[in-house]
């Protein structure tokens, strides 16, 4: 298997949303995306898939060394080796991978935020700097558009972390800050526990609307020179956000279960994007 057949089969079989955005894009900013996203997702899954935390750590001060290597001509990760031809036509510089690798770091050092602006910095990482890079591949021309697809990449992770609460839970790990939590009298036991109650449908709603919200504010955000070229990132707040509105009409029951959209929806609401402009 070559590093392009790699990242393909590694961007492909993760299942994610992002893939069928990346269809619709012409092959050259199709593999640089694909490669991009594979390397997120190599780095993510040393978090979620090591038990042991101190081996995590030692594999992901690996990968930031192997990016320091790549950029200095040595990649020997076939993700490395996939993405590095893309790097000078993209403006992808190392920080913005050392970036994603910091934030997936967090992950090992905290369970917890205590408040929303603690969480924002942690999405800045693991999303916003993919956001940013990802404008790049899709062919942003205006500066304007880097704002809009870092708002954007945040509320893509909040969408995520609001479907996810009861997985990460059983990784014992807890998004939803903890005056959130404190304001809606939501302990942390209960979610641990599969414990539904108003009062944490009442803090889900919350953070619900604080999703709806950063998806406004990025659609707002996002200039009419660069809306055609960024289709890709318009797909993915479709089915996100079309996937937000599915969890908030199950009333959250996100607990014990994972709530998700059939492959054929999403399809449907990326052609929509491409062929109609409608999210």
């Amino acid at each position: 298997m070559n590093p392009e057949q790699y990242v393909q089969q590694k961007a492909a079989a993760s299942g994610s949303s992002f893939y069928y955005a990346f269809l619709f894009l012409p092959p050259p900013r199709r593999a640089a995306i694909t490669a991009f996203y594979a390397f997120c997702r190599e780095v993510d899954d040393v978090v979620d898939e090591t038990s042991d935390p101190s081996v995590a750590r030692n594999k992901l001060v690996w990968w930031q060394g192997e990016v320091q290597r790549a950029f200095q001509g040595q990649p020997s990760h076939p993700v490395m080796q996939a993405l590095m031809p893309h790097t000078t036509s993209y403006h992808m510089e190392p920080r913005h991978l050392q970036a994603v690798i910091e934030g997936c770091l967090m992950d090992l050092d905290q369970t917890r935020y205590l408040d929303y602006a603690g969480l924002q910095r942690y999405c800045h990482l693991v999303a916003g700097i993919v956001g940013e890079v990802a404008a790049q591949i899709f062919g942003q021309t205006d500066p304007a558009t880097t704002q809009y697809a870092h708002r954007l990449g945040q509320a893509l992770q909040l969408t995520n972390i609001l479907r996810d609460v009861g997985e990460d839970a059983l990784r014992g790990r807890i998004y939803l800050p903890v005056n959130d939590l404190q304001q809606f009298d939501v302990k942390a036991h209960e979610i641990i526990k599969r414990e539904y109650s108003e009062r944490f449908v009442a803090l889900m709603r919350f953070e619900a609307q604080r999703a709806h919200q950063l998806y406004d504010e990025a659609l707002a955000l996002l200039p009419a020179a660069d809306r055609r070229a960024q289709k890709p990132g318009l797909m993915m707040a479709s089915i996100y956000r079309t996937l937000l509105r599915e969890i908030e009409d199950e009333e959250f029951q996100v607990l014990h279960q994972r709530i998700s959209l059939t492959p054929l929806r999403k399809f449907w609401l990326a052609w929509k994007v491409q062929a109609l402009g409608r999210l």
